[in-house]
């Protein structure tokens, strides 16, 4: 009878030999139990470096619950207080009503200030600010993101509506108050702490190393995107290994990174972005119902990115996700490939 392991690799390996899928990157982790030692599973180089998308919000969220602990930052406060050089205006409205210069960090964090999309979301002018950089790769500004948004169609407030525009404003609220890039904070707040050698923020000065990265493709096109990469920091500009992700999520949930009792705030009050994934503050989270999954219950926390990045804990069983499919379509496939190996991991 083949092992645990054994199952896992397979299935592994079928998702990468799918030509939908790009350079498939992936790691299985399990804890130990029953007097058995833990379970870990790799695909793939653990030190192969890889773009994880909108994953790079956890970076952003853990800059941001330190800077809480040290006094610096209260989350119930208008996110204007933090950025006195952009100006807001106009981006969230609320029947009505500019409310931008009260929508709070906690709001924000939690995608219901009721922020448009720059991103992904549609703009008035056109193709959506990616599909302009799939076609001509290009760079921006935050000041250009709140321009942008300024004249999309804005959700309402308290509603979730999952918003690029917001994790660009919490980024800039971090280079505020750390007097430093963003790109600097996570270093000395985040990697350098924990170890991760292989992880950094993406920025221009980083265009010589682009070529060293696991490629993201969009349906059978390989993407080159530097400059769109280098403008995102903590929205979806994050480079890291497999080796770096899991220590990253374990010391995100151990209390590692900052006070443990914080975490539990976070993982509540959940509201739904997109079907099945909710949002808690500044957390992700993955359900399905028990019959799509073989009966077996998963509460997946974390984040994931959509070039098909996951990096979750499955609060029931222990069992860490992390890996790529590198694959800008096909968006279900990480999730399918996550619930699969994690169920033989969690048997």
């Amino acid at each position: 009878m083949a092992t645990r392991e054994q199952r896992i690799h397979r299935l592994i390996e079928k998702t990468a030999a799918d030509r939908r899928t790009g350079e498939v990157l992936w790691r299985v982790v399990g804890p130990a139990k029953n007097g058995e030692p833990g379970l870990d599973v790799v695909h793939g180089d653990l030190d192969r470096p890889f773009f994880v998308a909108s994953v790079s919000k956890l970076f952003t969220v853990v800059c941001l619950a330190q800077l809480r602990v040290e006094g610096r930052l209260d989350w119930d406060s208008p996110i204007d207080e933090y950025l006195p050089s952009l100006d807001l205006t106009g981006l969230a409205v609320d029947d009505g009503r500019d409310v931008s210069g009260e929508i709070t960090v906690r709001e924000v964090m939690s995608h219901t200030a009721g922020l448009a999309d720059y991103f992904e979301g549609p703009r008035p002018d056109g193709p959506t600010t990616l599909e302009r950089a799939i076609a001509a790769d290009f760079s921006w500004t935050a000041e250009e993101v709140v321009e942008w948004t300024r004249v999309m169609r804005p959700g309402r407030r308290g509603r979730g509506l999952y918003s690029d525009t917001g994790f660009q404003l919490l980024d800039a609220v971090v280079e505020h108050l750390d007097a430093r890039p963003f790109a600097e904070s996570v270093r000395v707040r985040i990697t350098e702490p924990l170890g991760l050698a292989g992880t950094f923020v993406y920025t221009h000065a980083d265009h010589g190393r682009f070529g060293h990265m696991a490629v993201i493709r969009n349906g059978a096109d390989d993407l080159h995107l530097p400059l769109l990469l280098a403008s995102v920091d903590g929205q979806g500009g994050v480079v890291s290994t497999l080796r770096d992700a899991v220590t990253f999520l374990q010391a995100f949930f151990d209390g590692r990174l900052f006070e443990k009792a914080l975490l539990d705030e976070m993982l509540t009050d959940w509201h739904r972005i997109f079907s099945p994934l909710e949002y808690g503050t500044g957390v992700m989270r993955f359900r399905l119902p028990a019959v799509l999954t073989g009966f077996r219950s998963f509460s997946f926390e974390g984040h994931s990115g959509a070039s098909g990045v996951v990096l979750y804990r499955d609060a029931r069983s222990g069992v860490i996700v992390a890996g790529t499919v590198n694959q800008l379509q096909q968006r279900q496939l990480p999730y399918q490939l996550m619930i699969r190996t994690a169920a033989i991991a969690a048997s």
